[in-house]
C-alpha cells in the first residue's frame, strides 16, 4: 500500500501564516525567510497535496484552501502543545553568540522573560566579535555589530540607536561645565572603531579629525568602564550605556539644548543566521522574541 507524503513542517507553517496575513512581505518578516522562499513553500506544498490554495490576485484562499486551512491549523496546534506535555528526555539545545555589551546591556536584563516563556529550551550564550567578519561555527544565531553587510547570512535589524558624549560625575565637575561641543576640544576622548567619533563631530559642524591619540578599547563595555574611572569622555550608544546611567557612575554631556541629542551611530545590530536555521521552532521563537523586546 502507498503512503501519502506529508508535507514538510515549514511549508505548512508558512501556508498558514500567508492564509492569516495575505501578504508575502509580512509572513516573511514573521518566519524571518525571504519573500521568494515563501512563494517556494506554497508552491511545494500545492505541488505535494495537489490542488490550487489561493488565489493568486489577493491571497483570498480557494475553498479546498480553507478546508486544508482548517486541517493544517488543527495540526500545528497539537505539535504547539508537544514541547512542554511531552516527556521526551533533554531540552532542545540553542547556542546564541552575542556580543558583550549588548548582551550585557539588552539581552541579559531581559533573558528572563525568554527562559521563563520557554522552559524547554536550553540557551548557551557565548560571545562574538564585533565589526570582525567572524562567525562562530557552533552558534545558531548570532548577534552582530556592524554595517549590516553580511551576503554569507541571512540577517534582520534588531536595533539602531543615537550616540551621545558620556564621562563621570567626578570628570564632568574637574572638567566642566560642557555648555557647546566647541568644550570637548582638548579633552581626553575615549576611542574605539565601534563608535567614531567624526559622526557626533559631523553632526554638530566641527571639522575635526578623528582622534588619532588617547586610550583605545574594543569593547564598548570596556570604554564605558574606563569612562566610569575618570580616564576621558566615551561616546556610547544610549541602550548600550543604559546600566552605566542608570548607576549613576556615567552621566551624559550637556542636555538637549547644548549638544544634538538625535546622532544616529553608523552601526546596528543585526541578528544573522545560516539558510534554513529559522526552519528550527527554537530559533524562530528566540528570534521573534528578541524582535519584539526591542520594539
Amino acid at each position: 500500500m502507498s503512503t501519502a507524503r506529508i508535507p514538510p513542517i515549514q511549508c505548512l507553517l508558512t501556508f498558514e501564516a500567508l492564509a492569516r496575513l495575505r501578504s508575502v512581505t509580512q509572513a516573511s518578516e514573521e518566519l524571518f525567510v525571504t519573500p521568494s522562499a515563501v512563494s517556494h513553500r506554497v508552491r511545494q506544498l500545492e505541488q505535494i497535496i495537489g490542488t490550487k490554495l489561493f488565489g493568486r490576485a489577493d491571497f483570498s484562499l480557494t475553498t479546498e484552501g480553507s478546508e486544508y486551512l482548517a486541517h493544517v491549523r488543527e495540526g500545528l496546534a497539537i505539535l504547539q502543545k508537544f514541547p512542554t506535555a511531552s516527556a521526551a528526555p533533554g531540552k532542545r539545545k540553542l547556542r546564541l553568540a552575542v556580543t558583550p555589551t549588548f548582551a550585557r546591556s539588552v539581552v541579559i536584563p531581559r533573558l528572563r522573560e525568554f527562559t521563563d516563556a520557554y522552559p524547554e529550551i536550553d540557551l548557551t550564550l557565548q560571545v562574538s566579535i564585533p565589526l570582525l567578519d567572524v562567525v562562530a561555527e557552533d552558534a545558531d544565531l548570532t548577534v552582530r555589530f556592524g554595517a549590516g553587510r553580511y551576503a554569507d547570512l541571512e540577517h534582520i535589524c534588531l536595533t539602531k540607536d543615537v550616540v551621545t558624549p558620556m564621562a563621570s560625575p567626578a570628570f564632568v565637575r574637574e572638567h566642566g561645565p560642557f555648555s557647546v561641543a566647541q568644550d570637548l576640544q582638548n579633552m581626553p576622548l575615549l576611542r574605539s572603531p565601534l563608535e567614531p567619533w567624526r559622526t557626533w563631530f559631523a553632526a554638530h559642524h566641527l571639522d575635526w579629525p578623528e582622534p588619532v591619540d588617547g586610550s583605545q578599547f574594543n569593547d564598548i563595555g570596556l570604554m564605558c568602564d574606563g569612562a566610569a574611572a575618570g580616564m576621558g569622555i566615551a561616546l556610547v550608544r544610549l541602550k548600550l550605556g543604559a546600566p552605566w546611567l542608570e548607576n549613576g557612575s556615567l552621566v551624559r554631556l550637556g542636555s538637549s539644548d547644548t549638544f544634538v541629542e538625535n546622532v544616529p551611530s553608523p552601526h546596528a545590530h543585526y541578528l544573522c543566521w545560516r539558510t534554513g536555521m529559522m526552519d528550527r521552532w527554537e530559533c524562530a521563537a528566540f528570534a521573534e522574541w528578541l524582535k519584539k523586546v526591542l520594539a
